[in-house]
């Protein structure tokens, strides 16, 4: 069972301090989109690896931006078989959906330590009639996002399990390196099993294919994750061109 998340408390870094600011990843605010984000953000939410930010079929007051840490989103079908969706990481809105739904469509689990910034669901609205351009950031975030996810289904339609998990690494690796998550070696703080889960094969299966990428001396896998040895020959073999170079918006 997972771990419930903690509770949001008011210790804050400031907007003008963030430390996504300074990744060239990033655009900048101008002055008058920092001033009403540092309002708009009502405190900061930190949970452990393990434990679960939002739980599909729940109600939530918060929606997220994850600040640091690694996380992924999933469903779950009756019986406890689990398919992730996809990975969040640091400048990455969650809960949006829960926004227009009324209630999550998925899970959220903290693979890492993770902390997060906390805004108020109910001062949304807010947002989209004060400010036109950070409400357009956030018709991008959600159109990234299903950009994402239509390779991500391409990936597990119609590519290989071995390019399928070279894909996946590749994702993952790429997103990190461009967030510099990466302290000396490039380990993926992932297990076989949210591979598996990922990609929609047994462990077994997936543990075969991973050996076959360790044979190709592209991974190696570690208890504390995978670390990555070849992140553009996991690209080539999928035969997955990355994302652009641009500069993306968060909020």
């Amino acid at each position: 069972m997972a771990k419930a998340a903690a509770t949001v408390h008011g210790r804050r870094t400031p907007c003008q301090q963030c430390p996504l600011r300074s990744l060239p990843h990033f655009r900048e605010f101008d002055r008058d989109e920092l001033n009403f984000i540092s309002g708009f953000k009502k405190g900061e939410l930190l949970v452990d690896a393990g434990a679960t930010i939002f739980l599909e079929g729940a109600h939530s007051a918060h929606l997220f931006t994850i600040l640091s840490g690694w996380g992924f989103r999933y469903k779950t079908l009756e019986d406890g078989r689990r398919q992730i969706l996809n990975y969040v990481m640091p400048g990455d809105l969650i809960g949006l959906q829960g926004s227009i739904m009324g209630e999550m469509q998925h899970s959220t689990e903290a693979l890492s330590p993770v902390s997060l910034c906390v805004f108020e669901r109910t001062e949304l609205m807010t947002l989209y009639n004060s400010h036109a351009s950070l409400a357009y950031d956030l018709t991008w975030i959600a159109s990234r996002e299903e950009r994402i996810l239509d390779e991500h289904l391409l990936s597990i339609g119609r590519r290989s399990a071995m390019e399928r998990a070279a894909y996946l690494i590749a994702y993952l690796h790429q997103r990190a390196s461009t967030l510099r998550l990466f302290n000396g070696s490039k380990v993926i703080p992932i297990t076989q099993q949210h591979v598996a889960d990922t990609l929609g094969l047994s462990v077994v299966h997936t543990n075969k294919t991973l050996k076959k990428l360790a044979a190709r001396g592209l991974l190696l896998w570690q208890e504390r994750g995978c670390e990555v040895l070849d992140g553009k020959g996991l690209a080539e073999l999928a035969g997955w061109d990355g994302f652009d170079s641009g500069k993306r918006p968060f909020i």
